[in-house]
C-alpha cells in the first residue's frame, strides 16, 4: 500500500483499460447527507447508532443496512416496508439538496480519462434511481460508459458483486480496472473481484480503514501526470 499525497508519485494508469468509480465520497460528497438521513430514519424507530456503528455501513447497499438493523433491533416492519421509506427520505433528500458538489477535482480527472480512451464505470451501492438523480446533480452522469448499481446483484459490498457487474458490462477483465473506493467495505469489494484500488481518503466519508488498497490517494490531481 501506498500513500499519495501532494507530494508523493501517483498511481499510474497506463496498467489499466478502465476505471470504475464508487459513487457517494468519490465522485459526490454526499456521505454526511446519508449520515443525517439515516440518523432520522433511525430515530423514528428509537435507534440510536454511534458514529463507528453508523460509518460501519458506509459502501454497503441500502438493503443490506436496513437487514443489519431489523435483526438487530428486532423491527417489526418488514424489511420492504423499512427500505422503501429510506429510499424515498433518500430520493427526496437529494432532490431538494440542489447545493452537492462533486469532489474536486474529479471532473477534470473524468475528462482526462476520456481523452485517452479509457472506458470509465460507476459501480455504486445505490439504487439505480439514486446514482442517476445524483449524477445528474452535480452533471457527469452522461460521462460514464456503464453503471452498476447494488440493487442489481445478489451480494452487497464488500462482497465483489457490483464490480464484477460493472467489469462484465464494460467487456473488461477486472484485473484491467483500476477502482476508486473510499470505504473498506468498497476496497474490499473491489479487491475481491481481482482489481487494483486507489482508497479515496475523504474524511467526510468517516474513519474508513483503507489498508487493504493498493494506494491511498487524498486528491485527484496526482493520477494526471
Amino acid at each position: 500500500m501506498i500513500t499519495i499525497g501532494n507530494f508523493s508519485p501517483s498511481p499510474s494508469t497506463a496498467a489499466y483499460r478502465a476505471v470504475v468509480f464508487d459513487m457517494d465520497g468519490v465522485l459526490a460528497d454526499s456521505e454526511p447527507l446519508y449520515f443525517e438521513i439515516e440518523r432520522a430514519s433511525f430515530a423514528r424507530y428509537g435507534i440510536t447508532l454511534g458514529e463507528a456503528e453508523q460509518h460501519a455501513f458506509v459502501g454497503v447497499s441500502l438493503e443490506e443496512m436496513w437487514r443489519t438493523i431489523k435483526e438487530r433491533y428486532g423491527l417489526e416492519p418488514s424489511l420492504d416496508t423499512l427500505l422503501a421509506n429510506h429510499q424515498r427520505s433518500v430520493l427526496e433528500a437529494v432532490a431538494a439538496h440542489t447545493s452537492l458538489q462533486p469532489i474536486p477535482e474529479s471532473a477534470a480527472f473524468i475528462r482526462w480519462l476520456k481523452t485517452r480512451g479509457y472506458r470509465i464505470a460507476v459501480a455504486s451501492s445505490s439504487p439505480i434511481a439514486l446514482i442517476h438523480l445524483l449524477l445528474g446533480q452535480i452533471g457527469c452522469l452522461r460521462d460514464f460508459d456503464i453503471i452498476a448499481s447494488g440493487e442489481e446483484v445478489k451480494h452487497s459490498k464488500p462482497a465483489p458483486d457490483v464490480f464484477l457487474l460493472a467489469a462484465e458490462r464494460l467487456g473488461v477483465p477486472a484485473s484491467e480496472c483500476l477502482a476508486i473506493e473510499d470505504s473498506h467495505n468498497g476496497v474490499k469489494a473491489a479487491k475481491a473481484a481481482g482489481m487494483q484500488v486507489a482508497g479515496f481518503r475523504n474524511p467526510n466519508s468517516g474513519n474508513q480503514d483503507l489498508t487493504p488498497a493498493d494506494w491511498i490517494v487524498t486528491d485527484y490531481s496526482r493520477f494526471m501526470i
